[in-house]
């Protein structure tokens, strides 16, 4: 018994090694990665003009003058005179009296006491001008993400604290490491498809260990990146359709020309990673409920296995379809109501880059999402009968 504890403990410290030297040399990668100079500064102009954005305190409101508009829901427009104070910045301090004008756009209504982010256009060191950006909305954001975390740790325990590890670690990933990639000029096929493949890999083994369903889920997953790469390179030829047709094309177009980035494939990483967590998610799902199974009955075999995850993914798949279609109405809104409102040919509306685009985009991680299920319920069923009859 002593030596197998010892064993154990061994392993267990070996284990911890690993894990504090791969995070260390990933937090140094991520470091080098994301150091670079910036291509335009739109904060600085000649000389010693500049723009920075501070935070500032409302001291006082000396006067106002508002109306509310019944027709659009009683928005607040007119103007208020205000005394503030810089809090922050180079001129942390400075006093001064403006104009906070309140219209369709910035309506933002200032109160006593009130923390908001000062647009300071400075011309040199004894001019400038203060203005009204934006309330201060990180106390609220952070406010917000504070619940979730809670939330998620609350509900799910250590597996929550594990999703909520896997979270920052994607996240971390694609702003320190895959968009630094994109902005070297690295193809963002392969960026994209290395960032996804290790993204998987670290969610869901942080998810379910070292186990059949992770492995089952992460093999399932894998299944989905390459029908939806294989999708995406096949929808952009037919509908021909890339970087270069998107909405924000001549921005990096001009950044391109400086760091070589490149935007043509730009597209496909967007269907790619725009997949990539609705095929996380119905492959742990499926796998889970495999497992589950398995564990619970551990006579069935193969063939049973695989019809119970091919269940589970079909009650999966409706709803799953329904959130795609949610997804794009939400995120379009917008546009979709300016659509309604214009008479505007069918054959114009259909063929456009952007709605093309979108269409293509969401009907692609469908289809991708639904071949997904078998071949993680196969894989799943396989790794669930290896591990019973071993």
């Amino acid at each position: 018994m002593r030596k197998g504890s010892k064993t154990l403990e061994s392993k267990k410290i070996t284990s911890w090694i690993v894990i504090v030297v791969a995070l260390a040399f990933y937090v140094a990668l991520a470091v080098d990665f994301d150091a670079h100079t910036g291509i335009y500064h739109l904060y600085r102009s000649s000389g010693a003009a500049h723009v920075r954005y501070e935070k500032a305190i409302v001291l006082d409101v000396e006067d106002q003058e508002l109306d509310k508009d019944a027709k659009l829901g009683g928005l607040v427009t007119g103007y208020q005179d205000v005394l503030v104070r810089i809090t922050s910045g180079e001129r942390a301090g400075t006093t001064t009296r403006i104009q906070n004008v309140l219209n369709y756009t910035t309506h933002f209504l200032l109160k006593k006491g009130d923390v908001f982010i000062a647009h300071v256009d400075t011309a040199d060191a004894a001019h400038f001008t203060v203005s009204v950006y934006s309330i201060d909305r990180a106390p609220t954001l952070g406010l917000l993400a504070l619940l979730f975390v809670a939330a998620l740790c609350g509900v799910g325990g250590w597996r929550g604290l594990r999703s909520l590890l896997g979270m920052v670690f994607t996240f971390s990933s694609i702003v320190f490491i895959f968009i630094p990639l994109l902005y070297r000029g690295c193809s963002p096929i392969l960026a994209s498809a290395v960032m996804a493949a290790a993204t998987v890999s670290v969610s869901l083994l942080l998810l379910g260990g070292a186990s059949a369903k992770s492995f089952s889920s992460i093999a399932g997953t894998f299944a989905g990146i390459a029908i939806s790469a294989g999708l995406a390179l096949a929808f952009q030829d037919l509908a021909q359709i890339s970087g270069y047709t998107t909405a924000e094309a001549d921005s990096l177009l001009a950044i391109a020309g400086q760091t070589g980035m490149k935007v043509g494939e730009l597209l496909f990483a967007t269907f790619l990673i725009s997949t990539l967590g609705a095929e996380m998610d119905i492959s742990i799902s499926v796998a889970s409920a495999v497992s589950e199974v398995s564990a619970g009955n551990p006579s069935l075999g193969r063939t049973a296995l695989f019809r119970a995850g091919m269940n589970v993914g079909r009650d999966i798949m409706g709803t799953m379809a329904n959130t795609l279609i949610l997804a794009f109405a939400g995120t379009s809104l917008n546009a979709v109501i300016l659509i309604y409102s214009l008479e505007r040919s069918a054959y114009q509306i259909l063929n456009s880059n952007a709605l093309t685009i979108e269409l293509a985009q969401s009907l692609s991680a469908g289809l991708a999402i639904v071949l997904t299920v078998p071949a993680v319920a196969f894989v799943a069923a396989a790794l669930g009968t290896r591990r019973t009859h071993a």
